[in-house]
């Protein structure tokens, strides 16, 4: 009877494992694609980013940098090693995130129904929960023992 008990606990050990790293690939690529589409879309300035930017009263060039940062951030994320660089670059999408949610707060441009703001928020979740569920191959060491 030990060994079936044993062999299901082990069992479900490992199911649950690998539905958490379904579940962090599957957040973590839809965040890296979204960030990724909306940075390149940034750097090449298309769409309505230059009129979103300057309705906000921020610079062209912070176009830019933004899109600069996010290409970057999404690279990192999705790389294998670096775990240092990872804890950056999450912390700067949410960041970047955040503040985006801000400044359209404070511009009180609040677009359809909140999207301005409702959607960076989202994307600051998404940044959250895929932190929440990475493996430990890509946590710090001193972080991966809690």
């Amino acid at each position: 009877m030990s060994k079936t008990i044993g062999t299901e606990t082990n069992a479900k050990v490992k199911t649950q494992s690998k539905g958490k790293i379904i579940a962090y690939w599957t957040v973590t690529l839809l965040l890296g694609v979204a960030l990724m589409l909306s940075g390149i879309g940034q750097l090449m300035r298309y769409g309505g980013n230059v009129e979103l930017v300057t309705n906000l009263g921020y610079p062209l060039y912070i176009l830019t940098i933004l899109g600069i940062w996010k290409v970057l951030g999404v690279i990192s994320l999705v790389i294998p090693g670096f775990p240092r660089l990872k804890e950056w670059a999450y912390a700067g999408i949410f960041f970047l995130m955040t503040g985006a949610a801000l400044s359209h707060a404070f511009a009180n441009d609040y677009s359809n129904h909140g999207f301005s703001i409702i959607l960076p928020l989202i994307y600051a979740a998404l940044n959250i929960v895929s932190w929440a569920l990475r493996p430990k191959s890509r946590k710090l060491s001193y972080l991966s023992n809690s």
